[in-house]
């Protein structure tokens, strides 16, 4: 057998020659856009029902039934019956060499298709390039009034970074093997390979254990796979050309296995399930042998079901209490010469790769694992951000991204989408020059939970403008992007981990005010100018060989806010805009054909692939109206989003509702992350802006101002019927408010005239009390009134703004 090409490789080999570089993102409903597309000749392939699929080269099993099955689903058509394997179908997929089924770290994915008026050719390496190809051709397929065509196009495509995952937590909310499998689905049709399985934590053991049965019999509610349940998962995502990594938490978030064997923990039980979320104490003991021939038993049973070369070991979120408060552990620290509780975490992951390495097995983790003592072989998957992957890529550890990719948080599309997996440098000139005045503010943010976000903003002025950066507490420094300053504030954007963030702030008397817009969310600052520029700390950016060791990335989808009933309403659609980041070269990166594509996969997806973001939507609503006449409630959608960042999760925790009961029933529940409306209305009233003659603009906004205006009438009754709508009777009234303060917004603009200064700080007042959380809820039509408020009344201003927020 030829070697493979390392797809690593093949990605760096794609990125690096100028005649494989991709061209930006076209017009074709394809997601994640291909290296490279060719499409230059008129006209199409033409389809009917008498259309046959062949393969050469391997044996792909039911996958030709499955295509065939989702073209009758694309179309309305029953296909008539075709051949066994036709060597002269319409559309022929040609695979080079034959593989193991079993995909693996390094399984070749690439693909070349060709589509001519004679037929489709799908030319593949293997069956796992044939597998991802036949999804773009999925994709391609066009009803067009009264025919089905595919366009005439030549794709060369391979994946970016050859591991793309998605995480799916079954330990928090236990998730039916029948939506596992449908997430797969999605994840083939986005060209995701890597299912990671979290199958432990403190609020549940999911993995049917024969050595231990105590763990599900005692540990799981009675909710757990068993073995024949794990091998269908692992069987399904084989056919579909996906691992599956599973994660079986050691040795922190143990409450589970507290509870069936406290002998193994390491302060004496008896325990009780835990039903809040967050860090708990039950931690493995790692003084005692009985603990590793735990270990060892477990991990040769999940071995023994998931023949994946990786395993995920958790290793997050250690708490060390106990291991501190216990004398015989203390002491077995002393006799190892461990100077602390990372040490011995540090010592435990040794034991567990000698462990996983007589099962051929090799370790994952996240950055909780990372120490000098770690072994080299060890992948380290990182939720603490670029730096920390940035670290342990260098020191020549493999390194996985998940940090702008957690799903479980509503975040907008845009915002996954901006987050380069690759650590990136500064980007501008952190340094004042003699003709520059730099200006640096202190600012602290308190949360909901934990504790305050602090740092320093840093603003500079030069002769090309402003340019500024930020400095969080513990985290290097990032630049800072569409400088704006407004009388005595200034406003800018910034990706963090938080989400997108807006700080909108007051800069007055050497005091900061204001707050920080987190996705939707406004949290209050306060703060002081500094005298002087901090320090600092320069991104941790890797060589070229540090950079080879990222692998890609995760897509991660915590269930403390998710349960089966709206899985897919949290996955899909940004599933595919992840994907797109992990599989598509670089420079693909415009947002708005972003946008436009993923509408068309959204749709192709609920049709072809059967994913079910929409129908859950519908079926909440249908709940909470207790009556299919849902369409007061979807244009009441419109303009609201699910408070954004970690939000809505704090709020329960103050309310103390921070548990594994907590209802997740609300309207709230049932909204998408980010409304398309509102991002629709946000394009407009720019476009409006630029122009105030556009009217195409300028009606389109009206348009929808009328119709929610006119709701407010449809949906009162609905939202008084159920208790769960009722808190939303006040977000109702602000809308119709709001849709009135558009259209006179909307007539100002045209007209060019000027509001009067009572009746903008009245409309100030409005905007600023619809901002408002209610009920997990946010109003996001604020920002793009805001915003058209500020475009109308701001007035041409000259010169830039010093410390004080004064002209000079």
């Amino acid at each position: 057998m030829k070697r493979r090409l390392p797809p690593t490789l093949l990605a760096s080999l794609i990125l690096l020659s100028p005649a494989l570089r991709a061209q930006p993102a076209g017009d074709l409903p394809l997601m994640p856009w291909p290296q490279r597309v060719e499409a230059n000749q008129q006209g199409s392939l033409m389809l009917d029902n008498r259309l046959t699929i062949g393969v050469s080269g391997d044996d792909l099993g039911p996958a030709v039934a499955r295509w065939r099955q989702r073209i009758e689903q694309q179309t309305g058509w029953t296909l008539l019956p075709q051949a066994d394997n036709p060597q002269q179908a319409l559309i022929m997929v040609v695979i080079k060499q034959k593989v193991d089924p079993q995909p693996l770290p390094d399984s070749d994915e690439r693909y070349q298709l060709t589509i001519t008026p004679q037929g489709a050719v799908l030319n593949a390496e293997t069956r796992f390039g044939a597998l991802r190809g036949m999804e773009t051709l999925l994709q391609l397929i066009h009803n067009n009034g009264s025919h089905t065509a595919l366009p005439l196009v030549r794709i060369i495509d391979a994946p970016r970074f050859p591991w793309r995952g998605v995480l799916l937590d079954s330990a928090r909310h236990f998730l039916p093997v029948s939506d596992i499998k449908r997430q797969l689905d999605g994840m083939a049709a986005a060209k995701l390979n890597v299912f990671h399985w979290h199958l432990t934590d403190d609020q549940g053991w999911r993995f049917a254990s024969t050595h231990y049965p105590k763990l599900q019999e005692q540990a799981s509610d009675g909710q757990f796979y068993s073995v024949a349940q794990m091998k269908e998962v692992v069987a399904y995502a084989t056919s579909l050309g996906i691992r599956v990594v599973p994660e079986i938490d050691l040795p922190g978030h143990a409450s589970a296995i507290a509870v069936a064997y406290p002998e193994l923990v390491s302060a004496p039980g008896p325990y009780l399930m835990q039903r809040e979320w967050g860090v708990h104490q039950p931690t493995l003991d790692p003084s005692r042998q009985e603990t590793y021939q735990f270990v060892d038993t477990i991990l040769g049973e999940v071995a023994a079901i998931f023949p994946d070369p990786y395993l995920h070991i958790g290793g997050d979120e250690v708490d060390p209490t106990q291991w501190n408060a216990s004398p015989t552990i203390q002491a077995f620290m002393q006799r190892n010469n461990l100077a602390d509780s990372h040490a011995l975490q540090a010592y435990f992951n040794r034991r567990l790769t000698l462990v996983l390495g007589s099962w051929q097995r090799t370790m994952v983790g996240w950055d909780e694992i990372h120490h000098p003592d770690l072994p080299k072989t060890a992948v380290i998957q990182s939720w603490q951000g670029p730096d920390a992957l940035g670290t342990v890529a260098q020191e020549g550890y493999k390194g996985l991204l998940s940090t702008g990719f957690y799903l479980d948080q509503p975040h907008s599309t845009a915002y996954h989408y901006r987050n380069e997996v690759l650590p990136q440098p500064l980007w501008i000139d952190d340094q004042v020059h003699q003709d520059e005045q730099a200006q640096s503010w202190a600012f602290t943010m308190p949360r909901l939970k934990g504790k305050p976000v602090e740092g320093s903003v840093t603003l500079i002025e030069g002769p090309q403008g402003w340019r500024g950066f930020i400095d969080f507490s513990g985290k290097s420094r990032r630049a800072v992007r569409n400088i704006t300053w407004r009388d005595a504030g200034v406003t800018f954007q910034i990706d963090t981990w938080m989400g997108d963030t807006r700080p909108v702030l007051t800069l007055k008397n050497g005091t900061l005010a204001g707050y920080f817009l987190i996705g939707n969310v406004r949290y209050p600052v306060s703060g002081k100018k500094l005298a002087s520029v901090p320090a600092g700390t320069a991104p941790v950016v890797p060589d070229r060989a540090g950079v080879a060791n990222i692998l890609g990335g995760e897509a991660a989808l915590w269930a403390e806010a998710i349960t089966p009933q709206i899985l897919d309403l949290k996955l899909w659609p940004r599933g595919f805009a992840v994907a797109e980041r992990l599989w598509s070269a670089r420079d693909v990166q415009d947002e708005q054909n972003m946008y436009q594509r993923l509408a068309a996969v959204d749709a192709w997806s609920v049709v072809s692939v059967g994913l079910q973001q929409h129908a859950e939507t519908a079926r909440q609503f249908t709940r909470l109206a207790q009556s299919t006449q849902i369409a007061p409630l979807q244009v009441l959608a419109e303009a609201i989003e699910p408070a954004q960042y970690y939000t809505r999760l704090h709020l329960k925790f103050q309310a103390g509702n921070y548990h594994q009961f907590e209802p997740l029933n609300r309207f709230a529940d049932a909204l998408p992350p980010e409304s398309d409306e509102v991002r629709r209305m946000n394009l407009e009233v720019q476009q409006l802006l630029a122009d105030r003659t556009n009217s195409q603009a300028a009606d389109a906004l009206r348009q929808r101002f009328t119709r929610w205006q006119a709701n407010s009438t449809a949906v009162a009754p609905l939202l008084a019927g159920n208790s769960r709508l009722v808190p939303l009777q006040p977000v109702a009234a602000d809308i119709s408010a709001l849709s009135v303060l558009g259209q006179r917004l909307v007539d100002v603009a045209q007209r060019g005239s000027l509001m009067g200064s009572n009746e903008v700080k009245r409309a100030r007042q409005l905007l600023d009390s619809a901002a408002a959380v209610r009920d997990e809820v946010v109003i996001a039509a604020v920002y793009p009134l805001e915003a058209l408020l500020d475009g109308i009344t701001r007035k041409e201003e000259s010169g830039a703004k010093p410390a004080n927020g004064k002209r000079r």
